[in-house]
């Protein structure tokens, strides 16, 4: 990797989606999505009716890079080292001796020291976007509900959230109004949806006019890319993208082989027969990243077209398009936004300030008092000094994989294409890459630092 980076010098600019191009109202989209799954719990599969139930004091729990252990119930944050910072069983912390006691200072037991150590298994589940933290609220309190009632141990909950997930997920779930999630979205879109800033949209066109290649991927599928597409970025949307590829079905995008995941036409949203290869731009369903870059030698004429992907996951945007596809990567990191409350860069639009929300709730995006910064945290047992800070698995991963982070695509969209921004890559910087400023937490105007 280079130490500077620019669009300028990329022939082709891919976007994901949600959370990405598509900025929600977090308050909002959470409830929505917490409520899907524990409407689902409670009606279908007979759990406690406090599930139900949310103060605004319960989203402090969510906190992105915690992991789950599916087999003991405990939330655990890792980290750079693989050593288990805090944890909690259900949504109860435990405390400095019962941590120091149940995992000291060795590595978790799942850990591997390779950053690319599987976000997903059959023993644990990472939390990383902000679609997937609602559900880690849930299933804290589910481990709450069951150690009260049964002590239930080891947990076997997980195939019920895979349930509620395929019910209220599921590819014909929007067109056959299944679920709760997609029904409440078409109703009232603009309560949960943040339009395309103006700045946003003219920028698009100028990497357009400017001669890039632009791509659409997404694992949304057809149907729900199209809605949100029309009401942030305007009915005409298409012409925007050389190429949109929904369902993807990301990472496996990335690492699968072209016969594990062929490309798919599209008619009425329904998938069609497998391509043996992509040959033209346009809208495909599924597919692979092989097949892909092949399309974009052919477009560009270039043996080695430079393509750079911005996206909000860690699991299925940046580690996988870095690691499989060599492309660079640009995260949309929201907590850079929350870091530096009421400054500037966290506004809301003022229509939507309040105009939902009864008893405010703390935003995803913002510091959790229960697990402490997403960057770094103190060495448990140590005091809160300089020498016992340590990063976290989560902000080690940003600094490898991602060439920039940036708290939106807004806060980019007025620079010119040419600007040379830091990469991380610069001295091995652990803050180099995050554009406007590193994180508060990270940073000489923060508590400190870096070495």
């Amino acid at each position: 990797m280079a130490q500077h980076f620019s669009l300028a010098a990329c022939d082709v600019v891919g976007f994901d989606l949600d959370h990405t191009l598509c900025r929600y109202n977090l308050p909002e989209s959470a409830r929505l999505i917490y409520n899907s799954f524990a409407q689902f719990l409670v009606k279908e599969k007979g759990y406690d009716k406090e599930l139900l139930t949310v103060t605004p004091e319960d989203w402090d729990f969510c906190c992105k890079g915690l992991a789950l252990d599916l087999e003991d119930g405990n939330f655990i944050k890792l980290a750079d080292n693989g050593t288990v910072l805090r944890a909690s069983h259900g949504t109860k912390m435990l405390a400095p001796e019962v941590l120091a006691e149940e995992y000291g200072r060795k590595e978790w037991k799942h850990f591997t020291p390779d950053l690319g150590m599987a976000c997903r298994s059959g023993k644990y589940y990472f939390y990383d976007n902000y679609f997937d933290l609602p559900g880690a609220l849930l299933c804290a309190r589910v481990v709450d509900s069951l150690t009260k009632n049964n002590g239930q141990k080891p947990f076997d909950f997980w195939k019920d959230i895979v349930a509620g997930i395929q019910h209220n997920y599921k590819m014909s779930a929007f067109k056959e109004n299944c679920g709760i999630y997609f029904p409440e979205i078409k109703r009232d879109p603009g309560r949960y949806l943040h339009t395309c800033p103006e700045s946003v949209k003219k920028w698009l066109r100028q990497l357009k006019n400017a001669g890039k290649i632009l791509m659409l991927i997404t694992s949304s599928h057809s149907d729900y890319c199209r809605l949100l597409c029309e009401y942030i970025l305007g009915n005409d949307f298409e012409y925007l993208f050389d190429i949109v590829i929904t369902n993807a079905l990301k990472p496996g995008f990335f690492s699968h082989l072209p016969s594990q995941r062929p490309f798919r036409t599209l008619e009425n949203d329904e998938e069609q027969e497998a391509l043996p290869s992509l040959d033209k731009p346009g809208w495909y369903s599924q597919g692979n990243a092989v097949h892909l870059y092949e399309l974009l030698k052919k477009m560009t004429g270039k043996p080695e077209p430079k393509v750079v992907y911005f996206g909000d996951s860690m699991h299925s945007d940046i580690f996988p398009a870095c690691h499989y596809s060599n492309w660079e990567t640009v995260l949309i990191l929201e907590e850079l936004r929350g870091d530096r409350d009421g400054k500037p860069e966290d506004s809301e639009p003022l229509e939507k300030k309040g105009k939902y929300e009864g008893l405010k709730a703390k935003p995803l995006n913002r510091l959790s008092k229960k697990w402490g910064s997403f960057f770094i945290d103190s060495v448990s047992g140590l005091e809160n000094t300089e020498d016992s800070l340590i990063y976290t698995w989560s902000c080690k991963r940003i600094s490898t994989y991602s060439t920039i982070a940036i708290p939106s695509i807004e806060a980019i969209a007025e620079l010119p294409l040419d600007y040379k921004f830091t990469s991380f890559s610069s001295n091995n910087s652990k803050t180099a890459g995050y554009y406007p400023n590193p994180p508060l937490v990270l940073s000489n105007d923060g508590k400190l630092t870096t070495k």
